[in-house]
Parts: structure tokens; C-alpha cells; sequence
């Protein structure tokens, strides 16, 4: 908070490693992501209830004057309805319920008149054009000078909207018109949710994740808890609570029933399709439904509330943070992770509900693994890739907003608060909005006018609000014994191969040619290929696509043997995915100015060391070498003997070039791609594959880096000629790369140096993530284990022994390289009480401002013209993916 206040207001948002703000139109577009920025100090508004939970008053009465003193509300911006409300308008009224409380006690706030809820109402207006459509569903965006219709709004073509988007309404406008006595908020926001219960699928009630706010179709007949639902579910129950109207309560429960009917698979969470709720409609899950074991504790549902909640911890301490996906079989399916707080509060909400002094076990762990992996000098820093650590230059408001709420709840005594919490519910915000709303300002007194519910046999309805005494009479062991048989769940559902197609036991003809015998190599196979109307299509990143036509077949028997042979081409790759995938590792420049910094996200090797097992890694100096194909024997030994090697992947095998390498003495290879401005933000995680036959004598580590990845370190050497790199399974921090070496002062006080070398490397940033890409009648087989040959030669992919294909459960997995700054756990103390200066806080000159003048939104933007020329490239790439994004 005090990194925001100094280095980023009246910005929307912290970015944490370049300690600046981020505003929106001056930072490379991240698409729909910036929807929530609308150039209203973001985080500043969705923290102010979080100061007062912390017992900050006073910090909370000097942001509340910032806010009345700076924010605009009238800017010319498109902003989501949905992060605006849930963000914006519910900080305001958090706000102004802890402010009113306040002013009540005494102490603070005495001069306080209401000036949130004036503003709170102003944004309330500005966000109802949204709602001007024929089914009462509001459209995502509006543009808070222009409304939707207008010329210049540059909104309102748009056709579709998500469940949760529409359905996460009712509790910030409920509150809005019970505070002021405006009623059309409320009646706007329940004709919302009215729309979304009459066309959920009546067979199954559930609701699909995106519809149609003209017509009402489901555009997405997905159904699960995460993301586009969630918080649909969450407002429904919670706006019984508030408001006391039973009809949000039976619609709830109706879902309810579906929801543990179809989609919950103890401790699973599977996403099913709403007209066939028993198929399944995705292997992977999402991390936004961490959320949901705390609504089930709201609930009174504990048992299956304590499964997934344990099933989530176990991820988590496989990766340290909850991947943004992971399959059914816990492997990352997008690595990223924003610091999202859900989990955070479903620990909160069990921890109250158990009394189990394991969540406080929990909560410690999360504040361990954060301060241990994601603190950096200016604030915390999400994720990139938990597989590697790698670091995003991004902190969401939510951060502040929810995480250090729930925290800081889950271990404070009655005597640390200044309130009572339970006179409050949470928004899905965590806002705070207070109990006694329900009897204030009723201006809609009207029955319900669905009367459609089903009658549900279910215990679990007694305990709408639940009572530890009742759930668990003199059993303090209940929780335990729930979580005792999950406790191993992740390890043992490590990735099991899956068994080959046995041959065929009868007297039939053989097949032409095996899958796991094919060579892309051999003419004789090509030619069997296109006989059986399979052809071969070599990819730029020199992996091969084979996709067969029947009526490209000689015959209808070879059309038979070529649709055999791509099963067993499919299971064989689904066999090797299993068997050999191996995670990314990285490469992190620990040399002067660096000093561990920079992870380069790198793709393994099938052969040679693993570093999984070698925890210290390999650490040298680079060199380039001669021939720098590395294809032939090495012709300048004397420089690469005892340092890690670098050449250019083409023209020979992997494993060729590993030998030749080792026996010139080095201790590590890297390969880099020949193909010009390739990156792991925009390609599948590449494994470099043996060449078919024994590789056993390779025991060097062997890395491969995308061209952009490995210009970094080509442009170190030139730059500073001595580079030393660590070539391991994942970032080390800095007290774990410098134990037992001396740690130059530099590292600790030159904080200038490492501000200037963040906006340096900052180019390498990128902000998006590969989209899952289903093509059909074909499959993508493998990394490429033979290299592209000059002249337009093919690029062979070897026998089964060396196949190496994509992940089965997503087409592109998108591996990060975000160079990083990683903090040492000298870094990771106590934060200072105060919004001071520390040692680790970068240098950076600040501009002075008169107390009465308004504030200059550019006046801490620093131009980055370097990344912005560097990431023009990226954009269009992440437009491509915005409709899988979380």
C-alpha cells in the first residue's frame, strides 16, 4: 500500500518491478484484463475497507480525502460493468459503511458527510445505460462519460455477456438503494438475475457460462463454479442474506442441489454441458472456484466444503500458488498466477466454521510462500509460471482488496478488531456492506415471480447459517478425519502412461507401418503415408502435423490402416505426453548487474543431467562456440572447456551437438532457435528429444531457449562479456545462489542500478497466454528431435523412444519468460508499520505537488518506447486469446 501511494498514484495500479503506476492507454494493451481501469485510482478505492479491517484509521482517513479530493469519475474510458461494480462502486460503499461506523464511534471520520456515497451513487448512474437492453441484462461494457448509445461511447455492439458478469450485480446495487432510497438500482440489478433463473436449463437448472443478452440463448452451454458462474452463485445466497428475501434462497438452492448432482466429483469440480449435466465438458479446472468451499460454508455444506479446499492445498504446495488451470491428474494447464485471493478466503471462511487450528497451518503457509516468492522491492509480484518462478510486472487491485483481508481475519483475536465482522457480509470483493440493510429503505416490497422450484430432499437446508456446536457436537477431530484420506491425493495422481495398442494376436494381414516405428526420416514411411491418405506438414517451430484424408487413400483398406495408424499415433502421443513431459526449467543470469534477476524460461532435454534431481543446478560462464551449429567436433576447446556452451539449434541432431560439446569440456549446453523472434510467450513449451538411440553418455545438462530468450543473453555478452548463468529446475533466490560466496554491496545498496536494469530488460515483459486450439482430424506430434535441415530438407521426428509431444489437455501451453526480479529472504522481512522510505525501496525522484492542485495522471509515467516496439507484436496474438482468458 505505501509502494502504491509512492510510486504509483493516482495510477489505476501498482506495477510492482518497475515500481511505477499503471495507466491505462500508456502501458501496452493487455485486453480485456484493462477493462477494470477506468483512470479511477483502482486500487486506492478497493482498498479502503481492507485499512480499516487492519486497524490503519488512520491511513483510511487519508485515502478517503485522496479519493473525494482526486478521483474522476467522468473520463472518457470503456470500462467492464461488471470489475467497475464490483471494484469500484462496491469499494465506495465498503467505504463508506467502515466510515460511517467510524464517525459513530467517536474518534475518526468526524467530519465525514457522506461524500463515498454521493460518489458511489454518481458511478451508479454512470453504469445503468448498460442495462438498457430488452432482456434487463446489462451489456459488459459502458463508457463512463458517454453511456453506450452514444456516437462516442465505443460500446454497445456487443452481443454476448457472461452469467457471473450479469449475475454479480444485486448486492452493490441493493446497497446503493437502501443507502440513498433510490430504488432503481435494485429493481435494475434483480431484473438481471430474474432473466438468468427463467432461462437456466430447466432439466438439468443449471446455467451456461456465457449468453446472449438480446435474445437470452446460452451462447456457452458449459456449466461448472468457476470462472463466469462463480460469483453467480455467490450473490444468490448472499443476497438472502442481506436483503432477507427468500426467493434468492430457493433459486439458490435449487442450484445448489444440480451442482452437487453433476459437477461435483468429490473433491473434483468438473465443468459439465447443461443439456447432457452427466459429460463431462473439460478434464481441467480453474483456480476461481477456489471460492466456492467458503460459499459452501455460508451454506452450512461442510464436508464437501473441507474435500476441495484440501485438494486445493495440495496443489498449492506442489506449486507454491494455485496454478490458473490444472487437469484432473493436478499438472499445470496455465501456469500463471495473478496472487488471486480465493483459496485465501475459503481457509478464512473454515477456519471460522471448524474452529481447526489446521487452517491456521494454511494461512501460514500462503503468507510464507508469498513473501518467499512473489515479494519484490515495490510490492508483490503475480506469477508468470509457477513451474519456474518467473515474475509479471502486475499487482490487481483484488490483492489488496481481499488477500490481506482474509489473512489478516483468519488469525485476528476478537481484541485486534476495532468492529464487530460479523455485523457485515462480504462481496465478492470482500466489501463490506452491513447486516441492518435489509430492514432500510424496502422500496420494492414484491413477491416473488418465479414460483418454479423444485422440491429438494436435503438436510444440509437446516443449516443455512451454520453453528459450530450443531455441525460438530464434542468433535473437534470432524475436519481431520474429512481431510485424512485426501491428504496424499496429488502425489498419488502423478501422469500413469497409458498401455500401447498391443499387436494383434489373430492371423490378419499386418499393418503397412507402426506408429511407434515411423520415422519422418525415411522415404519408405513417407511413401506408406501417402498411400494411406496421411500426409506430413512440418511446422515453423520444426515439430511435424500429420492429417489424413480417406479419400486421399489408395484404397479403402489403406484408408483403414492410415485411420489405425493415427490412433495409435494419438495414444502413443498421449503415452509419451505422460511419460517424458517434463516441466520448463529455467535459465537465470546471476552475474554482474543481474545478480539473479533474469529467469529465461527454457525447455527441457530427454537426455543428459536432470536438474529436477541436481537442486544446485549448473552454474558457468557462456561461450559462444566453433561451429556455432555445434554439428560438428568443437574447434576452439580452449574457450568452452569448463563453461556452458551456447549454439544455434539447425542442421543436426540434439544429441549430436550434446556430445560434441562434452567432449570440448563443457559443463552445459544451451540451444538457441534459429527461428527469428520465437518466444516462449507465444510457443508450446519445447523438449528437445534424443536422436533413437541410447543416450546414457550424455550427462551434461542441455537446455533450449527461444530466439528471443537467448538474445538476452547474446546481448549480455556483448554488452559485459563475462556472463554467468545457473542452469536449474527452477529460479533460485538470491540468498540460495550466493551461499557461501561473499554478496557484493552493490547488490544490497545500489537500488538505482537495479531500477535502471528493470526498465532495460523490461522488454522482454509480456502479458498474455497461449489459447487452448482444438483442430480436427489431426494431431500435433511431438518436439522435434532431429533439427530443420538447410535447403527445405524435412525435420525428422525419431521412434516412439524419442517422440515428445504437446500436452493432450491443451494444444499450446504457454511457458513465461519473464525476467524477474527474485527477492532474497533478506527482502522478505516485516513490513515496515509506517508508508516510509525503506532500504529496498528503488531510488526514484519524486514530483512535488501543491496540496491544492489537481493530480497529473502523467506526471510518473516514464516513456518506455523500447516496449512498446517490442510488444506492438505481441498484441494481436493476445486479442486472438481473450475469449479463453480467466
Amino acid at each position: 500500500f505505501c509502494s502504491l501511494q509512492e510510486h504509483a498514484y493516482p495510477a489505476d495500479e501498482l506495477m510492482p518491478l518497475t515500481c511505477r503506476g499503471r495507466v491505462r492507454g500508456q502501458e501496452p494493451s493487455r485486453g480485456d484484463v484493462d477493462d477494470a481501469l477506468g483512470k479511477f485510482s483502482l486500487t486506492l478505492i478497493d482498498t479502503l475497507d481492507t485499512l480499516v479491517v487492519l486497524n490503519k484509521t488512520k491511513e483510511f482517513e487519508e485515502a478517503v480525502k485522496k479519493v473525494i479530493k482526486d478521483v474522476n469519475l467522468d473520463n472518457d474510458i470503456v470500462v467492464s460493468v461488471f470489475e467497475t461494480n464490483i471494484r469500484v462502486l462496491g469499494g465506495l460503499l465498503g467505504g463508506h459503511s467502515v466510515a460511517i461506523m467510524l464517525k459513530e464511534k467517536g474518534e475518526y471520520m468526524q467530519w465525514y458527510n457522506g461524500e463515498l456515497l454521493h460518489m458511489a451513487k454518481e458511478l451508479g448512474y454512470k453504469l445503468l445505460p448498460a442495462f438498457n437492453t430488452t432482456s434487463g441484462l446489462p451489456y459488459p461494457r459502458v463508457n463512463l462519460k458517454f453511456g453506450v448509445r452514444h456516437p462516442e461511447a465505443r460500446t454497445g455492439t456487443e452481443t454476448d455477456t457472461c452469467t457471473a458478469c450479469a449475475g454479480t450485480l444485486i448486492l452493490e446495487f441493493a446497497a446503493l438503494s437502501r443507502f440513498t432510497g433510490t430504488s432503481i438500482f435494485e429493481e435494475y440489478a434483480r431484473k438481471a438475475l430474474d432473466f438468468i433463473w427463467e432461462k437456466r436449463q430447466r432439466s438439468s437448472n443449471l446455467v451456461g457460462v456465457t449468453i446472449n443478452i438480446h435474445t437470452g440463448d446460452w451462447v456457452r452451454k458449459d456449466s461448472g463454479v468457476g470462472a463466469g458462474i462463480d460469483s453467480y452463485y455467490e450473490y444468490l445466497l448472499k443476497a438472502y442474506v442481506l436483503l432477507g428475501d427468500d426467493s434468492f434462497l430457493e433459486r439458490f438452492n435449487t442450484h445448489y442441489d444440480a451442482i452437487m448432482r453433476y459437477i461435483s466429483q468429490p473433491p473434483l469440480l468438473l465443468d459439465v454441458h447443461i443439456h447432457k449435466p452427466m459429460l463431462n465438458a473439460r478434464t481441467w479446472m480453474d483456480s476461481l472456484l477456489a471460492f466456492f468451499p467458503g460459499l459452501q460454508v455460508l451454506k452450512g455444506d461442510i464436508r464437501p466444503a473441507i474435500e476441495t479446499h484440501e485438494m486445493l492445498y495440495q496443489v498449492i504446495k506442489k506449486h507454491n500458488f494455485l496454478p490458473e488451470a490444472f487437469t484432473t491428474d493436478f499438472r499445470v494447464h496455465w501456469a500463471q498466477h495473478p496472487l488471486r485471493p480465493e483459496f485465501a478466503e475459503s481457509t478464512y471462511f473454515l477456519y471460522k466454521a471448524t474452529g481447526d487450528p489446521y487452517y491456521l497451518e494454511v494461512g501460514k503457509t500462503l503468507i510464507e510462500n508469498l513473501n518467499k516468492y512473489a515479494r519484490v522491492p515495490c510490492g508483490f509480484a503475480a506469477m508468470k509460471d509457477v513451474r519456474t518462478g518467473s515474475h509479471e510486472d502486475r499487482m490487481d487491485s483484488f490483492f489488496l482488496a481481499e488477500m490481506f483481508k482474509y489473512l489478516y481475519l483468519l488469525f485476528a483475536d476478537k481484541e485486534d478488531m476495532i468492529f464487530d465482522i460479523e455485523d457485515y457480509i462480504f462481496t465478492t470483493e470482500a466489501h463490506l456492506l452491513p447486516l441492518w440493510l435489509s430492514t432500510t429503505n424496502q422500496t420494492i416490497s414484491r413477491k416473488n415471480t418465479t414460483t418454479e422450484y423444485t422440491e429438494l430432499d436435503d438436510s444440509n437446508f437446516d443449516w443455512t447459517c451454520p453453528n459450530t456446536q450443531i455441525l460438530f457436537p464434542n468433535d473437534p477431530m470432524f475436519a481431520q478425519s474429512i481431510r485424512e484420506p485426501l491428504k496424499n491425493v496429488v502425489d498419488k495422481s502423478c501422469p500413469r502412461g497409458i498401455s500401447r495398442v498391443e499387436e494383434s494376436l489373430g492371423s490378419g494381414p499386418k499393418p503397412p507401418l507402426r506408429a511407434r516405428d515411423f520415422m519422418a526420416s525415411n522415404p519408405e514411411h513417407l511413401e506408406i503415408l501417402k498411400k494411406m491418405g496421411v500426409s506430413l506438414i512440418h511446422l515453423k517451430d520444426g515439430r511435424v502435423q500429420l492429417v489424413q484424408h480417406a479419400v486421399q487413400a489408395a484404397s479403402s483398406l489403406d484408408a483403414e490402416d492410415g485411420l489405425r495408424f493415427m490412433q495409435e499415433m494419438i495414444e502413443l502421443s498421449s503415452q509419451q505426453q505422460k511419460e517424458q513431459q517434463l516441466p520448463p526449467r529455467a535459465v537465470q543470469i546471476v552475474s554482474h548487474p543481474f545478480f539473479g534477476r533474469v529467469v529465461l524460461t527454457a525447455g527441457p532435454a530427454q537426455f543428459g543431467m536432470d536438474l529436477s534431481k541436481h537442486k544446485e543446478g549448473t552454474r558457468g560462464f557462456v561461450t559462444t562456440i566453433k561451429p556455432y551449429n555445434g554439428c560438428s567436433e568443437i574447434i576452439n576447446p580452449e574457450a568452452v572447456k569448463e563453461k556452458i556452451a551456447l549454439m544455434q539449434r539447425g542442421q543436426c541432431m540434439f544429441a549430436e551437438k550434446a556430445r560434441n560439446i562434452q567432449k570440448a569440456g563443457a559443463i552445459g549446453g544451451i540451444v538457441i532457435d534459429d527461428n527469428e523472434g520465437s518466444s516462449s510467450d507465444t510457443a508450446p513449451l519445447f523438449q528437445m528429444a534424443g536422436d533413437g538411440k541410447n543416450t546414457d553418455d550424455i550427462t551434461i545438462p542441455m537446455l533450449f531457449l527461444f530466439n528471443k530468450e537467448g538474445n538476452i543473453i547474446l546481448d549480455a555478452i556483448r554488452e559485459y562479456e563475462a556472463v554467468e548463468v545457473l542452469l536449474s529446475d527452477k529460479a533460485k533466490d538470491r540468498a540460495t545462489i550466493f551461499k557461501g560466496k561473499m554478496i557484493p554491496n552493490y547488490i544490497i545498496d545500489s537500488n538505482l542500478e537495479m531500477e535502471n536494469m528493470d526498465q532495460k530488460l523490461s522488454e522482454n515483459d509480456s502479458h498474455k497466454q497461449n489459447s487452448e486450439e482444438a483442430t480436427s482430424g489431426s494431431q500435433d506430434v511431438g518436439a522435434a528431435s532431429e533439427e530443420p535441415k538447410e535447403g527445405g530438407e524435412s525435420s525428422g521426428v525419431a521412434d516412439s523412444g524419442s517422440l515428445s509431444p504437446p500436452d493432450a489437455d491443451s494444444a499450446s501451453v504457454s511457458i513465461s519468460n519473464q525476467d524477474s526480479y527474485v527477492p532474497g529472504t533478506d527482502e522478505a522481512g516485516a513490513p515496515e508499520p509506517a508508508c516510509t522510505s525503506g532500504d529496498n525501496q528503488p531510488q526514484e525522484q519524486k514530483t512535488e505537488t501543491e496540496s491544492n492542485s489537481k493530480v497529473n495522471w502523467d506526471n510518473k509515467v516514464q516513456p518506455m518506447e523500447s516496449i512498446l516496439a517490442d510488444w506492438n507484436e505481441d498484441i494481436e496474438a493476445f486479442e486472438m486469446m481473450e475469449k479463453d482468458e480467466l
